[in-house]
């Protein structure tokens, strides 16, 4: 019998809090664990996801850090305003988020979509920025057939979230397709059932055509302002850019480091939470990471 996984499990025991505050203006969820006195970790999911995506790492986080995964501008339980969710728009609610829970400076942690926010972040408000981790990172990767795929199996997840649909999104993220399990099926069928979600993803996905990602990426000057310690974390199997694309990035930054996790699609810290948690812990307490290379 297949032992059964459910996203309770990876939270029993863990002292964390569901809440919600008003940023910008706008209602916003999260999850918080750890000391509220510790050093401030806020993480960023990507598009179309929410704070589940980081449930496997509250713990192991909370024991060094006041430690936040935020539902994003539009996403998950928070708000969700009639207008297109553009960069500078996420940038403004994150740096709200900041003010509304009173916390002057973090590192920030983003993977995907998260990560482009994150990154866009450090280069508008460097004086709120500890450090930085790109996971599998978007924004200025232009890759049509990746953005197309996206917005096709988002769409058709929000439209008819009925347990395939939902099922082959999530897969899409994972290298190891088993481990999507029917709990977190069910966790993202109830925020996508949210009956404003089919209109807020609408707005979520303008941001992944290869004209938007040309209006808001990087420019190579800007990523050489970044200076903050910075890594970044790319897979063996992310699905929307290959290790090279990663290792570029990593380049652009002069004060990063690179490491790729094996065996992993674009949700390493799901799929592989324990090698996550470890360099990703050591990365943000200023410590070695043996695996990453020096960019």
């Amino acid at each position: 019998m297949t032992q059964y996984e459910s996203i309770w499990s990876d939270l029993q025991g863990v002292p964390f809090r569901q809440d919600y505050i008003v940023a910008d203006g706008i209602r916003t969820r999260f999850l918080q664990a750890g000391d509220p006195n510790a050093p401030t970790l806020i993480f960023l999911h990507g598009t179309g996801g929410h704070a589940e995506a980081y449930i496997r790492n509250l713990a192991a986080h909370a024991k060094h850090f006041n430690t936040y995964a935020v539902d994003m501008l539009g996403h998950g339980y928070t708000g969700k305003p009639d207008y297109d969710y553009e960069v500078p728009l996420y940038v403004k609610h994150l740096n709200g988020f900041l003010d509304a829970i009173g916390v002057q400076k973090a590192s920030f942690s983003g993977e995907s979509l998260g990560g482009w926010i994150a990154s866009q972040f450090a280069a508008a408000h460097p004086d709120r920025v500890e450090r930085l981790v790109l996971n599998t990172a978007g924004g200025d990767k232009i890759i049509p057939e990746a953005l197309a795929k996206v917005r096709e199996l988002t769409m058709a997840a929000v439209n008819d979230p009925n347990s395939e649909r939902l099922r082959a999104r999530l897969e899409w993220l994972m290298y190891d397709k088993s481990m999507v399990h029917d709990d977190l099926v069910a966790s993202r069928r109830h925020i996508y059932e949210q009956k404003d979600m089919p209109r807020a993803m609408a707005h979520i996905l303008s941001m992944h055509t290869p004209e938007a990602r040309l209006k808001y990426a990087l420019k190579p000057e800007q990523w050489a302002k970044v200076t903050h310690p910075t890594l970044v974390l790319w897979t063996s199997h992310d699905p929307t850019a290959t290790v090279e694309i990663g290792r570029n990035l990593a380049g652009m930054l002069p004060n990063s480091q690179f490491v790729v996790m094996q065996d992993c699609g674009h949700w390493p810290q799901f799929e592989d939470p324990e090698t996550f948690n470890r360099i990703h812990i050591d990365f943000l307490l200023g410590k070695d990471v043996p695996e990453a290379e020096k960019a």
